[in-house]
């Protein structure tokens, strides 16, 4: 084997498979080194697993509608565990995909945990942290490792969860307790209560999904408990006791919640252990790698994208952060990610989108004078003859002197599919008047983004 490239790849997730292949589209030598599955959080634990229980979640729901739309059915038997190793043939498929992917792109994979022996060398072990078993080198080095979650300290941490043991799962228990108030914490909340599981959410904070516009937050909060999740805010788990499948979690009150499970979704942080970046003299800060909006590090040939510089933690950033860096280090256009507007959305039950400033940070920086916000609240069409389910929220957050909208918020039916559409818009700096020229489509939950 080649043990000298162009550029090696360390973690072959979103970020670092878009960035090898892109480079090798240029003609660079290039490797990729993973010890896991190649796909990365995304695809083997993260959104496309998560998305596929969440619509599992939904034709759940879409069966109990049926009646109010004159279908009559024979009992419907469950069977979560079909469900969930549907998900993992799946995954595997996609693994399969991203394997040939790279192959065709004439990226070299190297099957093991690659670390910094040196400025340009990386050495590569069966294990992590293990003793080396080979040492790849290259003019320039990437750092794509991604992000892992936390564990709090408690007793019984062992006896816990967190989002990767979702998907390994073979069957959910008739209750669990889930810890965090994070969008994590949120979508696996409604996606086990909508597989039937009984659920309390135990939140630190006064209010959820901290870091996104408080009135969307709290419409999520409302549907959620509609649906039968029983939410305790200022509360912290102490302890989990028992054993699996018989679980008590003690709770700072001094109550306790008896449970099957414990899902603790308590925050993800840069995963930097055993990495050897001080071999490579590598600077962090705060727990990331510090990079420029070149995202280089302080090294100047080494280069980090994704989780691990903890910038915006999304599966498109670090995407298009590894595209950018191969199109400047090996293309011909140098171009940096514009990290200020970017979308976003929570696959609860109610779902939740949003593009550019919450009306929170939209007073912080133009004044609660200079901020004009309009908002439509009402329940769906879709909701009119089963007569449940959530509300829906549409609002807009605008600068008042000129119109420009500043912020499109959702929380309702198809809020990522329809905000991922207005990003366009606010990204090119349409106004209120803009909006308001577009002709509705009716009858439609987004055409009150035209006519509010």
């Amino acid at each position: 084997m080649e043990l000298s490239f162009d550029l090696v790849v360390l973690g072959a997730g979103s970020g670092g498979l878009a960035a090898a292949k892109r480079a090798a589209s240029y003609g660079a030598r290039v490797a990729i080194v993973e010890g896991d599955r190649v796909g990365g959080t995304c695809v083997i634990r993260g959104c496309v697993p998560k998305k596929l229980l969440v619509y599992g979640a939904q034709a759940r729901h879409q069966l109990a509608d049926a009646p109010a739309y004159g279908l009559k059915l024979d009992s419907i038997q469950s069977d979560v565990p079909e469900l969930l190793r549907r998900v993992r043939a799946e995954v595997d498929r996609l693994n399969t995909l991203h394997l040939g992917f790279l192959e065709k792109a004439g990226v070299t994979l190297i099957s093991g945990w690659g670390r910094f022996t040196g400025p340009q060398s990386i050495g590569v072990s069966n294990e992590r942290g293990g003793a080396l078993s080979n040492e790849v080198s290259g003019s320039r080095l990437l750092v794509a490792v991604g992000g892992r979650p936390v564990r709090p300290q408690i007793p019984g941490i062992e006896k816990t969860w967190v989002s990767d043991d979702m998907f390994d799962l073979q069957d959910v228990p008739p209750s669990v307790v889930v810890v965090g108030a994070g969008f994590i914490a949120c979508e696996f909340a409604c996606i086990l209560r909508g597989l039937g599981v009984s659920v309390t959410q135990v939140v630190r904070g006064p209010r959820l999904l901290r870091g996104f516009d408080g009135e969307l937050a709290t419409a999520v909060l409302d549907g959620m408990q509609e649906s039968g999740i029983e939410v305790l805010f200022g509360q912290t788990v102490t302890a989990v006791e028992g054993e699996t499948g018989d679980l008590l979690v003690q709770l700072s009150d001094g109550t306790s919640r008896a449970c099957g499970g414990v899902l603790m979704a308590t925050g993800r942080r840069p995963w930097l252990q055993n990495l050897g970046l001080d071999q490579a003299g590598i600077s962090v800060e705060a727990g990331h790698i510090e990079v420029d909006s070149n995202s280089c590090t302080s090294v100047p040939h080494i280069y980090a994208v994704g989780d691990v510089t903890d910038r915006v933690n999304l599966t498109p950033v670090a995407i298009d952060e590894g595209r950018a860096f191969a199109d400047s280090a090996f293309g011909t256009r140098h171009r940096c990610v514009d990290h200020d507007l970017v979308a976003s959305a929570v696959f609860s039950d109610p779902e939740l989108a949003t593009v550019g400033l919450s009306e929170e940070a939209a007073i912080e920086r133009f004044g609660a004078e200079g901020v004009v916000v309009h908002r439509a609240r009402f329940r769906s069409m879709s909701r009119a003859l089963p007569a449940t389910g959530p509300r829906c929220l549409l609002k807009l957050v605008l600068e008042k002197e000129s119109h420009r909208v500043l912020g499109c918020h959702m929380v309702g039916e198809h809020a990522a599919e329809i905000i991922q559409m207005a990003a366009i818009a606010v990204g090119m700096g349409a106004t209120k008047d803009d909006f308001d020229r577009t002709m509705a489509l009716h009858p439609s939950v987004s055409e009150e983004f035209v006519t509010m």
